[in-house]
């Protein structure tokens, strides 16, 4: 048993924490370390970093009154402080256990406010895929606007493309998809009087019931007003840092915008806080728009560091509150 959970830690949260410092590693390892090091200490505005993190807390918290909606939208109540507080830790949990924050903010809001977990898990799709949709959008119209520019991207990067054609081209990824659907059909249509079985069911009920929340939503524009607001805080707090340095401060709203969705893209891959692809993504973008090698590297590096700690502090003092500020309701509980 101490094997088996030793193996599933280390894959769940050293194999790709490893995978993340080697492409960092790979990506660092010709760079003149001196230039990096002398923009760290005289190159940065320390101050305009510390001000665009200010964002992203104000884009998690309306995430948080984002995903309260839903929640609400399946007829259940809970404190906003609750709703907010999980999905601020959710990315200090993601910083340790890639994709492990989205279930735990689940299970703390069951615990605290009594809702059924897999109805959480389907509004819980539901955050995801919006987010997924904006990111697509963005991606879609930056793509049809700046041709050139992801041209000279695939042009620069062809393992990228490489990787993408051999996915696709390969058959197996067809058959291999055409069988899971094939065994999971059967299993639910001939062994269906199992309990194991049932409980499936009933778990798949509970998800589909919490994706129909954002149909029942009474207040669908107020949905779409805090997605925009989301992501519209991310931008900000990605594109203000770009006025902390001489280097990147005249390159403009839309090279920002070019530079953000490349980095949400990095951020797809399941490692802790994106290390590695992100900084990729980011080097790879400014590089193309005229940074020296050395200066994106620097301000990849200084951005994603600040960013990171700073969403883990967060997390990290909302996971301790939470607990606090539910304790006069567990205390009504245990009399």
């Amino acid at each position: 048993m101490n094997l088996k959970k030793s193996l599933s830690t280390f894959i769940k949260v050293f194999l790709p924490l490893t995978l993340g410092c080697l492409l960092l590693w790979f990506l660092y390892r010709n760079m003149d370390t001196t230039e990096i090091w002398e923009v760290i200490k005289r190159g940065v505005r320390y101050d305009i970093i510390l001000f665009s993190l200010l964002f992203g807390l104000g884009a998690n918290v309306v995430r948080g009154l984002r995903w309260g909606l839903l929640i609400s939208s399946l007829g259940e109540h809970y404190k906003t402080s609750n709703v907010i507080n999980a999905v601020l830790g959710n990315y200090a949990v993601n910083l340790v256990l890639p994709r492990v924050g989205e279930v735990w903010r689940c299970g703390v809001i069951s615990k605290y406010e009594h809702i059924s977990f897999t109805k959480l898990l389907g509004t819980l799709f539901i955050d995801r895929v919006s987010d997924t949709i904006m990111v697509g959008l963005i991606t879609l119209s930056i793509f049809a606007f700046n041709i050139d520019f992801f041209s000279n991207f695939f042009v620069g990067n062809p393992a990228i493309l490489e990787g993408f054609k051999s996915m696709f081209n390969s058959i197996w990824i067809y058959v291999v998809v055409v069988i899971i659907g094939a065994i999971i059909w059967f299993i639910f249509t001939y062994m269906s009087n199992f309990t194991l079985i049932q409980k499936a069911r009933a778990m798949l009920r509970n998800i589909w019931e919490g994706m129909k929340s954002i149909w029942k939503m009474k207040q669908k524009w107020k949905f779409l007003l805090q997605t925009f607001m989301i992501w519209g805080g991310y931008f900000l707090y990605f594109y203000i840092t770009f006025f902390a340095f001489n280097f990147t401060r005249y390159l403009g709203v839309s090279v920002g915008l070019i530079a953000f969705t490349m980095s949400s893209i990095g951020v797809v891959v399941p490692v802790q806080g994106g290390i590695g692809p992100w900084h990729f993504m980011v080097i790879a973008t400014l590089v193309c728009f005229g940074v020296k090698e050395t200066d994106a590297a620097a301000f990849a590096l200084i951005v994603h560091t600040a960013q990171t700690v700073w969403t883990g502090l967060v997390g990290l003092v909302t996971i301790i509150a939470l607990p606090l500020t539910n304790r006069s309701e567990s205390v009504v509980e245990a009399k």
